[in-house]
């Protein structure tokens, strides 16, 4: 190494510690954002596109977009959707894919959106509430489908059953009490 070089590394050092200094002084002047959070909750701004939990969209009569396809459940990178369905005959003699449950693990989720991306149908989507502190992991697990499934059409209404007569109350022998003896004929 000569003296050239030896001078050139040492500029190079300074000129790079000048650099990092000029970063750290630049952030010692700004002013500074402190949130206080739990008392300005109605003053926070979130993101629209920020993700925190899965969620249905219903619609106003309560009806949700899912056909129970498994697109989301197959393309979640950690399992975390597990779609449970059934095939329900249709008053027309057709068969259809019904949505039995919906669970959505929270704990495991990675919050990519690849699950969002593949619906066809746009029945879910990431929700802007952030506040899912729990103490167990067993209260992540959450079933997305909480509305009941309706119909497409109305079911026929169930028959009336005759009221069975009420049976007598049976005694029971008690510890205490010494068993009596019967005779049978």
């Amino acid at each position: 190494m000569n003296i050239k070089e030896y001078f050139v590394s040492i500029f190079k050092g300074f000129y790079s510690l000048i650099k990092g200094m000029e970063v750290t002084g630049k952030e010692l002047v700004t002013p500074k954002v402190t949130e206080q959070y739990p008392e300005n909750r109605a003053k926070l701004k979130i993101p629209e596109r920020f993700r925190a939990t899965l969620e249905f969209i219903y619609d106003d009569n309560g009806y949700h977009k899912c056909i129970a396809c498994g697109s989301c459940e197959r393309n979640c990178p950690n399992q975390t959707i597990s779609i449970t369905k059934r095939m329900v005959d249709l008053p027309d003699g057709k068969k259809k894919m019904k949505l039995d449950k919906y669970m959505y693990d929270l704990g495991s989720c990675t919050f990519c959106g690849l699950c969002v991306q593949v619906c066809p149908t746009n029945a879910i989507r990431f929700s802007n509430d952030f506040e899912q502190a729990v103490f167990t992991r067993e209260k992540l697990i959450k079933q997305l489908n909480y509305l009941p499934e309706k119909d497409d059409a109305p079911a026929p209404a169930p028959a009336a059953k005759p009221a069975a007569p009420a049976a007598a109350p049976v005694k029971k022998p008690v510890a205490d009490e010494p068993k009596q003896e019967t005779k049978e004929n």
